[in-house]
């Protein structure tokens, strides 16, 4: 099992309900032939955030949507065009060690996603930390919550209602050091966004624009 998280800007004019609704059935076929369900695209003004699983290896998001730049701007880098950039997966509450535990047990569950700014100095602060209180309390949060990177920009990809059970693993580390004041030890870490509500200053929620938990025609058990 694969988990992706990826990154795009869309081309001015460019709306993007329009573009995934118009291509569902083809979005479709291609998530059943390459073995990837729980699609998710996410915006926040001009920027989309994709979220997507592969049950066997990992595909790049230009082989579900071939024609991406009808929406999207290129991003440099890479030996071909690319219109999704990758995001690092750099804390998640727990990681699939199978398919069946990875399998969704509640059945109305919801893709929720939020972005954060860090301080550039603080990128490496944020990742220590976070690596500790991975590999210190594996299922201490919503079974399917992940955070990834690109830049200094944070997606927090989680689903409601959050599923919290113990992790079938023991985390990599022994020690006990994760900060129990977490919220005053992250603060310092953001640059808070100057648009968002009072209460989104950090994390600013994103609009849901596709949701696909498996492709048409298949059930969510097989």
């Amino acid at each position: 099992m694969q988990r992706c998280l990826y990154r795009a800007e869309c081309r001015e004019g460019g709306i993007p309900e329009l573009f995934f609704q118009s291509r569902l059935p083809l979005l479709n076929e291609r998530m059943e032939m390459l073995d990837i369900s729980r699609l998710s695209v996410f915006q926040e003004g001009n920027e989309l955030f994709l979220y997507y699983e592969c049950g066997g290896e990992r595909h790049e998001p230009e082989r579900l949507f071939a024609d991406g730049e009808e929406l999207l701007k290129v991003w440099p880098g890479g030996q071909q065009p690319r219109w999704w950039v990758p995001m690092m997966d750099i804390f998640h509450y727990q990681q699939p060690v199978s398919g069946q535990h990875w399998k969704r047990t509640q059945q109305e569950s919801t893709p929720f996603g939020r972005v954060a700014l860090l301080k550039p100095e603080q990128v490496s602060s944020y990742i220590y930390y976070h690596y500790q209180y991975q590999e210190e309390r594996p299922g201490d949060g919503d079974k399917y919550g992940i955070i990834g990177l690109h830049e200094n920009l944070l997606f927090f990809y989680a689903e409601l209602p959050s599923t919290v059970e113990p992790a079938p693993y023991a985390g990599k580390l022994a020690t006990n050091l994760r900060p129990d004041q977490w919220g005053e030890v992250m603060d310092p870490h953001f640059m808070k966004w100057m648009d968002a509500p009072a209460d989104q200053e950090i994390w600013k929620k994103l609009t849901i624009v596709l949701n696909i938990p498996v492709p048409a025609g298949k059930k969510e058990s097989e």
